[in-house]
């Protein structure tokens, strides 16, 4: 079996002698391939390499953003077409190991991996020698002619105001730590605009809803974590269904106080509110501001936009887990 290793060599939660390790580990149980991303987006093309040249598994030691981008190279069509209009799309595509390496990890965990990239390497050559694997779906975005894949979450306004915060802080050389994130939050809310909503959601067969400041657009449960604790705003999404969608009307503290202690306390249960819009299990919807709002995919951020289309993509990938 002929296997690539994509490794991001800054990756938060591991160093030299652990990626030495985990190498050393994959390189006796397959035909390794080693790569290490040395740009943004490096990553997306490596797996479409992979992809083109016939490995049978690709895997990535990163933190969420290498694996959104890896993910994103092994759906690029190769040789002008894909596998969209087989029964199963992933068959076209190598099988993918995921090995967390970031500071929040959420796909990884997500899957039922451990966090620590030791342990999970342990459990994802056992499935390899068993040949256990899940297929899961996928989310994508588009917008002005461009689209991305993304495998937990999307974002359109003062989340995404926040990764984008926080990037500015990783730039200065600070890490992203789960304290930095709820800080920045914090920080970032006494500033925003609490008073002029600016998204609209519409879609086919989904009543308009206007007048919104923020949407958490989600392809699996939690949407994230803080240390330990999964924060759990769309709690019945997952990879086997459609796009859930939880968007908020109401930005002052009244209102948003009882859904965050909501979200980091209750595991099965919807947040309720007459503020609130949400969405489940649904095939595409289309968020539109009145002006350009943030636009984060995967804690990854990606600019202001005035409007993204979100759809499923059902049966995307097989991982190995």
């Amino acid at each position: 079996m002929r296997a690539m290793l994509l490794v991001n060599p800054k990756a938060t939660t591991t160093n030299a002698r652990t990626r030495d390790v985990l190498i050393r580990a994959f390189g006796a149980a397959v035909e390794l391939a080693v790569e290490e991303t040395r740009y943004r987006g490096h990553a997306a093309r490596l797996a479409a390499t992979a992809r083109a040249k016939g490995y049978d598994v690709v895997a990535v030691l990163g933190g969420d953003g290498t694996i959104n981008e890896t993910v994103n190279g092994l759906l690029n069509p190769v040789g002008g077409g894909d596998a969209r209009h087989l029964a199963d799309p992933s068959s076209g595509r190598p099988w993918l190991v995921v090995i967390p390496g970031g500071s929040a990890n959420v796909f990884a965990r997500a899957l039922g991996l451990p966090n620590d990239p030791v342990e999970s390497t342990g459990v994802v050559l056992e499935a390899l020698r068993e040949g256990r694997r899940r297929t899961v779906g996928l989310g994508q975005a588009l917008w002005e002619g461009q689209s991305r894949y993304f495998t937990f979450c999307s974002g359109m306004g003062y989340d995404a105001e926040v990764v984008r915060a926080v990037e500015g802080l990783r730039g200065s050389g600070r890490k992203a730590t789960p304290a930095r994130y709820v800080n920045t939050a914090l920080r970032h809310y006494l500033a925003t605009d609490k008073r002029h909503p600016a998204m609209t959601l519409t879609g086919p067969g989904i009543p308009r809803a206007r007048g919104l400041f923020m949407a958490i657009i989600s392809n699996t449960s939690p949407w994230t974590y803080v240390g330990p604790r999964p924060v759990r705003p769309t709690p019945w999404a997952s990879f086997e269904t459609g796009l859930d969608l939880l968007g908020l009307r109401r930005m002052g503290a009244l209102a948003l106080a009882p859904v965050i202690r909501h979200i980091l306390t209750e595991s099965d249960a919807l947040p309720s509110g007459r503020h609130l819009v949400q969405l489940h299990d649904e095939a595409e919807f289309t968020l539109t501001a009145d002006r350009p709002v943030a636009f984060q995919l995967d804690g990854d951020y990606l600019g202001e936009r005035e409007t993204v289309t979100f759809r499923s993509t059902p049966n995307a990938l097989q991982v190995l887990v």
